[in-house]
């Protein structure tokens, strides 16, 4: 290992990180929504314990998935060299990149104002509605700046896996690996947390084997996504931030 920090890494080692890095990702939406979403015929015993989805989540999750699908086909147009249609993807990608902000803030507060709230979680749904609304705002933050620096290629790269790890908490929290929601609104990490920041381990590792130190993009990114989740728990208990969350609530139910 230690021969290999700091090495020359070939272009091609470096595309098939990303999108090893891009499936994992993949993975983990179709883990965590798979019961839910993408098998819900298969599991006909969890359609009793929720109600009735609104046509909207539906949308809502084509334009989740049609998201994390890009990030993986973008970095195989590199690899097969047809960089020319990556960036025109790329634009579309911008647009969906705002589609998927707002579909998502609304789905929250959709969810937020159902009779039971957001399903399978324990904390009330205007103090919970916080986890999302950050989650979007992180991811949003991310993909502007991978679009300013779009020429960079480090930092663009970098940008927009954080964009993807930083959505990945409503899909770590569905997996059904035991409960995922322990200590929510209680401690500051929770298992989910720890899981979705786990991802940020390979990043840490290919940047010290490929430039021998951490990428700023890797540290303050990845930083602000760990930052950004005890400080949710903190906020989400002021009363500024459950009046607000009671207007946007009401908001979508006008």
């Amino acid at each position: 290992m230690s021969a290999l920090v700091g090495a020359r890494i070939h272009p091609a080692i470096e595309r098939r990180f990303y999108t090893g890095m891009a499936l994992m990702v993949l993975a983990s939406v179709f883990l965590g929504f798979s019961r839910t979403y993408f098998l819900k015929p298969w599991f006909p015993e969890l359609a009793s314990l929720a109600p009735p989805e609104p046509f909207f989540f539906y949308v809502h999750g084509v334009c989740f998935t049609a998201w994390i699908l890009l990030l993986v086909v973008q970095p195989v147009l590199v690899a097969r060299r047809r960089v020319d249609l990556h960036r025109r993807i790329g634009w579309f990608g911008a647009v969906l990149a705002a589609l998927v902000v707002i579909v998502g803030a609304m789905g929250a507060m959709l969810a937020a104002r159902r009779p039971g709230g957001f399903i399978g979680v324990p904390i009330p749904p205007q103090q919970f509605l916080i986890y999302p609304i950050t989650d979007l705002a992180l991811f949003g933050v991310f993909v502007v700046l991978a679009i300013v620096w779009r020429r960079d290629t480090q930092r663009h790269k970098r940008l927009m896996l954080l964009a993807a790890i930083g959505l990945l908490d409503a899909a770590v929290i569905r997996w059904p690996l035991g409960d995922m929601t322990a200590g929510l609104g209680e401690s500051p990490w929770t298992r989910t947390d720890i899981c979705v920041d786990l991802f940020l381990v390979p990043m840490i590792i290919w940047d010290l084997m490929s430039r021998r130190r951490v990428h700023p993009v890797t540290l303050i990114g990845g930083l602000a996504v760990i930052a950004s989740q005890p400080l949710r728990v903190m906020v989400s208990e002021t009363s500024i931030w459950m009046n607000f969350a009671g207007w946007a609530i009401r908001l979508v139910g006008r």
